[in-house]
């Protein structure tokens, strides 16, 4: 049914595995309505009452947004492209039933995001994540927003600009990380915390669900609008095309070293 994710059902759970292992599981226009068709499914299916999202292969949950996507985008790509968000994150914030992020890779830039928007996030001693959008040269406009929620406005703004990872330590101190366990049980721990929290009252599940989304609500459009008026301007400017490419092709270089 689909292409670049895997969506199995366990007992009352459902499992969404992003699968790009070739490319880290970055994003790309497929891959991003694919997500969004899987959590619609499983969202209207009554029998799953918990989902858990996670990345194939052993070195990346997500990379963020593919590049070699995003390095010849016009201001109106650049406009679809952030409304596409709107649309995902939407999603994901609209779940009535708990989500689950099992990390067993990086988690870079709207993949950061991604795994953030999760409500409960498992991940190994080998997991880094960060904000790194800046380093493609691409602005930063949705991430901050998501960040600042859980982190406050000082830190958030020194890993918006400077675009480094943390490890899974850091992560874990400072509250992004909920579990940290051993590379081998990160998806039992994924599957039993979906468990406990799938046999929660499941009506009072939705109704805290929906009302953590309602008290942010008018935040995140505010923002993903402003996504739009930014990156038009940036991309406009032709700066993120010619520094994603430029990123490209030094990282193709370290490759062939």
């Amino acid at each position: 049914m689909y292409s670049f994710i895997l969506a199995e059902i366990h007992d009352r759970i459902g499992l969404i595995t992003l699968n790009r292992p070739e490319k880290l599981n970055a994003w790309h226009q497929a891959m991003r309505d694919e997500f969004v068709d899987g959590l619609n499914a499983y969202e209207a299916d009554s029998g799953i009452r918990a989902i858990v999202v996670t990345g194939s292969g052993n070195r990346g949950f997500c990379a963020g947004q593919d590049l070699a996507e995003a390095a010849s985008f016009d201001p109106d790509d650049a406009e679809r492209w952030a409304e596409g968000w709107r649309a995902l994150y939407g999603m994901m914030r609209s779940l009535t039933k708990p989500l689950i992020a099992a990390l067993n890779g990086v988690a870079a830039g709207s993949g950061f995001q991604a795994a953030l928007l999760a409500d409960v996030r498992i991940a190994h001693p080998g997991v880094r994540m960060g904000q790194t959008e800046i380093n493609a040269g691409i602005a930063s406009i949705t991430g901050p927003w998501i960040m600042r929620e859980m982190l406050g406005l000082s830190r958030t703004i020194e890993l918006t600009l400077s675009g480094r990872l943390m490890d899974a330590e850091e992560c874990h101190r400072i509250g992004l990380i909920h579990k940290l366990v051993d590379a081998e049980l990160l998806m039992d721990e994924a599957m039993r915390t979906a468990g406990e929290l799938a046999a929660k009252p499941p009506t009072a599940m939705r109704i805290i669900k929906q009302r953590f989304k309602e008290v942010t609500e008018s935040g995140f459009q505010e923002t993903i609008d402003a996504a739009v008026r930014w990156h038009r301007q940036a991309y406009a400017s032709g700066e993120p095309q010619a520094v994603t490419r430029q990123f490209l092709k030094k990282r193709a270089a370290k490759k062939m070293l």
